[in-house]
């Protein structure tokens, strides 16, 4: 069955078209993947101050979405999930967002609790992972929000139960709220680093890491700290999927994105230029997390994966998900 996923995210709205079948057990898989694609829009810029999304960021969404719709039509997919994360969350006029869409797709996207997108995400990264990964932490940072997740790897990752933290750290929403000097501030990194530390105990005290094997890092930033930490010219996501980094190399590269000018970061060719402005936010949420697992689990490593939430919407057209 040819299915697709869209995830309306506060930074990249993202598409996948993908056949999906059952096992023989009835555990979902995908096939074959038919097209991935992402596109910065920004949705959720000015959200955080404003509670409002802004018309050029509806603008800019409903652009891309007309778009992927074509994309949908050539591709035959039967069905489609589309959701909505941390700005749809966060804006008094979500109804516009719905509206557009519903016109656009011609249906409704969902506008997932932080606990739904965390478990979604947690699906879409877990199953295809081998089950000799035993129990994993994973962490999907976004443009509005942080996800941790606690569960088991492999395809018992769709039945088994899992714990769930949404913390409301993102790489947009701390750049719009503290770093907003370029490059940034001692202070407003240190500001940056002690609300992101208040969140990360927060999550991880909320969590039962007994047994944590593997730390999953997933996802834009993620991948392109990660290309960083690597040494990697271009972003890849399919080179960087499952790749094994020290936490030390995530600290020096996230520091580097941190402290240096906008200007430095656009010539990049790893950090696509709807994240320029904002990676270094980024980075600093992900080596804050590590440096917090670390103490509770002595774990000194990430993985990375490009399988996240849009793969699990895609997983759960397969089955019965929530």
């Amino acid at each position: 069955m040819r299915v697709a996923g869209i995830d309306a995210g506060t930074n990249a709205l993202r598409l996948l078209v993908a056949d999906v079948a059952r096992d023989a057990d009835g555990t979902p898989t995908v096939v074959d993947e038919i097209h991935r694609e992402q596109r910065i829009v920004r949705l959720g810029e000015g959200v955080d101050a404003t509670g409002r999304l802004s018309t050029q960021a509806l603008d800019r969404t409903w652009q891309v979405l007309a778009d992927y719709v074509a994309v949908l039509r050539a591709s035959g997919a039967v069905r489609v999930r589309m959701a909505a994360t941390s700005a749809l969350r966060d804006a008094s006029n979500g109804a516009d967002f719905l509206a557009m869409v519903s016109s656009t797709l011609g249906q409704l996207p969902e506008v997932l609790t932080g606990e739904q997108e965390a478990r979604l995400g947690f699906y879409g990264t877990a199953a295809a992972l081998p089950a000799q990964w035993g129990r994993l932490l994973v962490i999907d940072i976004g443009g509005g929000s942080t996800e941790w997740v606690v569960g088991p790897a492999g395809p018992a990752a769709l039945a088994a139960p899992l714990q769930a933290v949404s913390t409301q750290i993102g790489a947009v929403r701390i750049t719009e709220r503290v770093l907003r000097s370029d490059p940034p501030t001692r202070e407003e990194r240190a500001d940056a680093q002690r609300w992101i530390d208040a969140e990360c105990t927060a999550a991880l005290t909320a969590l039962d890491l007994t047994g944590v094997e593997q730390v999953v890092a997933v996802a834009g930033t993620a991948l392109t700290v990660g290309a960083a930490a690597l040494g990697h010219a271009l972003l890849d996501p399919y080179t960087l999927h499952l790749a094994e980094v020290r936490s030390d190399r995530i600290h020096s590269a996230a520091r580097n994105l941190l402290t240096s000018t906008r200007a430095h970061r656009a010539a990049l060719r790893y950090v696509l230029p709807g994240r320029v402005d904002v990676i270094g936010a980024g980075g600093l949420i992900l080596s804050r997390a590590l440096t917090a697992v670390e103490q509770r689990t002595g774990i000194r490593a990430v993985r990375l994966s490009n399988r996240d939430l849009l793969d699990g919407l895609v997983l759960s057209l397969a089955t019965a998900l929530p």
